[in-house]
C-alpha cells in the first residue's frame, strides 16, 4: 500500500488573563488589556472559517481555557477593558490624561499591515511620528480622536469580514467617525466573537477540525513539579530562592481544562498542547490519568530524548527524517500516550519568514520542502542501511505511513502579513487541496489508524520547552526568579490553610491559577517586551494579592511595588 505525505497543522490560540482577578471565577474583573477582543475580531474566526472551503484539509487547532473564558465574558457584554471604554467615551468628555493614553497606545500593532493600508488610520499615525506626541496632544482635534478610536478597531477585524455591509460602509467612509459608529462597531465585535466556538464546535463534529485544549490557566507544568528543573537544559542557571514543588497542582490544571472542554464541545478532549510545548517525564503519569491521549512537543526535545542532533540540508531539510517524522510511545503505568514533534524549520517559516514574500513565492517554497521530506522518507524507506548507496530513482512512492506536524501560534504570525494572512493562506489550501501525493490530517486522525511503533523510556523524555529545548524563557533571570519566588510564599500561604477548598473559597484557587499562568514569567526580565510591560506585571501582582485576601491573610509588602524595583543590583 502506497501512502501519501500526512501533514498535521495545529494552530494554538492562546491569550493570557488579562484582567484583575476579584471574584469566583478568572473570568470575573476589570480587563487591563484588550487582546482578547481584537485578535478575536482578527484571527480566531476567520482561520476556520477559510478552512471550510477546502473541504479536504484537516487541521488541528488548540484552544487554551482562559482564552475561551475571555471570549464569552467579551460575548456577554461584561468585559470592559480600558481601550474599549474609551472607544465607547463621547470625544467631548476626555480628559488630558485620556487623550495622552489614547496618542501613545492607540496605534500599537505592525503599522505595515495593520495602519498602512488605511488611509486615516495612517494620516493620524503619521502625524504623531512626524510631530511627536506632545504636539498631536495640544493640536489634534475632536474628530482626529474619534476617528482614531474608530481606526483602532477597525483596523483589526480580518479581512474576511470586509465583505458584511457595515464594515464595507466604515472602510469606505473612512473619517468623521461618531460616537454611534464606534458602538456599532463594538456590536460587530461581540458578533464576530460570539461566533468563534460554535464555528469551532460545527467543523469538529463535521470531522474536519480536532479541537485540543492546554492546562486551565496555561502554566509550565514541568515547573510546577520542581523549579530545578530549570538545570535540566541550562545545569548553570540561577535558580529562585525558594524551590517552587507543587505538584499537586498539576491534576487540578487539567481537570479544569478537560470539564470546561467537555462543557463547550460535548465530547472528550483527545490531545493536550502541553503550555510552551514544555514536558518532563513526571507530568506525563497525570496527562494519561486525566484521559488524554496525545500531546505534542518540539524536534528540539526530541533530539535531547534520543541523543540525536538533527542535521539539516542546504534546502533546511532534516536529513534524518525518519526519525522526526513519526510519533513515539509514552508509557505510563495508566495508559500509553502518544507524542508528536514539530518541524521547527517548517513551523517558523509560516511564523515568521513567509509574511515578507508573495503567497505564490512562499507557498512554493513550503511545498517544495514537503516535496523533499516526501522524497527523503521515499529513499529512506528502500534504503535503510545508509552505509550503502542510496537509488533514488527507485525511491518513489512511500510504504509506510509517515507525519510531517507544523506547529505554531494561530494569532501572533498573521499581524506580519499582507491582509492578514488571507492570501498566503488562500494558496496554500488550493495547492494543498490539488496535491496528489499531500493529506491534511488532525493528528488523532494519524494515531488512532498509526500507532506508534517507536517509544521514548519515559525517564529519557527530555525536560524542555519548544524554546531552545529549555526553560530559560520563564526561570533564571532576576526578575523572573523573583516572580517565583512571590508565587512560592503564596502558595505555601495558601497550604497553611487547608480549610480553602474549591468548593467553599474558589476565590483563593482561581487567583493562584492565574498566578501559576507561564505569561507573566515571559514578560519579566530579559528576553521579551512589549509596550505594556507594566501592566502585565500589575496583573501578576493583583493576583497574588487576591490569594492573600481571599485568606484574610496580610498582604505583603512587595506585591505593592513593580518587580523591577525588587531588583537587588
Amino acid at each position: 500500500m502506497s501512502h501519501p505525505l500526512y501533514v498535521a497543522f495545529i494552530w494554538h490560540q492562546h491569550q493570557p488573563i488579562y484582567k484583575s482577578y476579584n471574584g469566583a471565577s478568572v473570568a470575573s474583573g476589570q480587563y487591563h488589556l484588550p487582546w482578547v477582543r481584537l485578535h478575536g475580531t482578527k484571527d480566531y474566526l476567520d482561520l476556520v472559517l477559510l478552512l471550510e472551503s477546502y473541504p479536504k484539509l484537516h487541521q488541528t487547532v488548540n484552544l487554551v481555557p482562559t482564552l475561551i473564558l475571555q471570549l464569552e465574558d467579551y460575548i456577554a457584554g461584561t468585559a470592559f477593558d480600558p481601550y474599549l471604554t474609551l472607544g465607547l467615551t463621547s470625544t467631548e468628555q476626555l480628559n488630558q490624561h485620556q487623550k495622552q493614553f489614547i496618542i501613545e497606545h492607540f496605534f500599537d500593532g505592525n503599522h505595515y499591515t495593520l495602519i498602512d493600508p488605511h488611509p486615516r488610520y495612517r494620516e493620524l499615525y503619521e502625524s504623531r511620528q512626524d510631530k511627536g506626541k506632545e504636539w498631536c496632544l495640544n493640536n489634534w482635534t475632536l474628530e482626529d480622536y474619534s476617528d482614531l478610536l474608530a481606526w483602532h478597531n477597525l483596523a483589526w477585524i480580518d479581512p474576511l469580514f470586509w465583505d458584511d455591509p457595515d464594515i464595507a460602509r466604515w472602510l469606505e467612509q473612512g473619517r468623521n467617525f461618531t460616537l454611534s459608529d464606534r458602538q456599532r462597531i463594538y456590536s460587530k465585535q461581540r458578533e464576530i466573537l460570539s461566533r468563534i466556538i460554535p464555528q469551532h464546535r460545527k467543523m469538529q463534529d463535521a470531522g474536519q477540525l480536532e479541537i485540543t485544549t492546554s492546562p486551565y490557566t496555561h502554566p509550565i507544568l514541568p515547573l510546577l513539579v520542581d523549579t530545578n528543573y530549570g538545570h535540566v537544559a541550562v545545569p548553570e542557571m540561577s535558580l529562585p530562592q525558594q524551590r517552587f514543588q507543587w505538584e499537586e497542582d498539576i491534576p487540578r490544571h487539567l481537570q479544569k481544562a478537560w470539564q470546561m472542554y467537555t462543557e463547550k464541545f460535548g465530547r472528550a478532549p483527545r490531545g493536550l498542547w502541553p503550555s510552551e510545548q514544555s514536558v518532563s517525564p513526571e507530568i506525563l503519569p497525570y496527562i494519561a490519568e486525566a484521559g488524554f491521549n496525545w500531546i505534542c512537543s518540539d524536534e528540539i526535545v526530541l533530539g535531547c530524548s534520543i541523543n540525536h542532533f538533527f542535521h539539516r540540508d542546504e534546502r533546511g531539510n532534516v536529513t534524518e527524517p525518519e526519525l522526526l517524522y513519526r510519533p513515539y510511545r509514552l508509557e505510563t503505568d495508566h495508559k500509553d500516550l502518544a507524542i508528536v514533534f514539530r518541524d521547527h524549520h517548517l513551523s517558523d517559516l509560516i511564523g515568521f519568514t513567509y509574511g515578507s514574500m508573495s503567497p505564490t513565492k512562499a507557498t512554493a517554497d513550503f511545498l517544495g520542502h514537503l516535496d523533499g521530506i516526501r522524497a527523503s522518507l521515499a529513499i529512506a524507506e528502500c534504503n535503510p542501511d545508509t552505509s550503502k548507496p542510496q537509488q533514488s530513482e527507485a525511491c518513489s512512492g512511500l510504504e509506510q505511513p509517515w507525519l510531517v506536524t507544523i506547529a505554531l501560534d494561530g494569532e501572533n504570525c498573521w499581524e506580519n502579513y499582507s491582509e492578514d494572512g488571507l492570501p498566503f493562506l488562500q494558496c496554500l489550501y488550493q495547492s494543498l487541496s490539488d496535491h496528489p501525493h499531500i493529506k491534511l490530517v488532525t493528528v488523532s486522525e494519524f494515531i488512532e489508524p498509526f500507532s506508534p511503533t517507536e517509544t521514548i523510556p519515559i525517564s529519557q523524555l527530555h525536560s524542555g520547552s519548544w524554546i531552545d529545548g529549555s526553560f530559560t524563557t520563564w526561570i533564571g533571570d532576576p526578575v523572573k526568579n523573583q516572580a517565583w519566588d512571590l508565587l512560592s510564599a503564596a502558595r505555601q500561604t495558601l497550604a497553611k490553610h487547608p480549610e480553602a477548598t474549591e468548593e467553599n473559597n474558589p476565590e483563593v484557587w482561581e487567583a493562584l491559577y492565574a498566578a501559576e499562568g507561564s505569561d507573566w514569567f515571559w514578560w519579566f526580565g530579559e528576553g521579551h517586551s512589549s509596550n505594556q510591560d507594566a501592566v502585565f506585571d500589575q496583573l501578576f501582582r493583583e493576583h497574588l494579592s487576591g490569594i492573600y485576601r481571599a485568606l484574610n491573610e496580610p498582604m505583603p509588602p512587595n506585591l505593592k511595588h513593580p518587580l523591577v524595583s525588587l531588583q537587588v543590583p
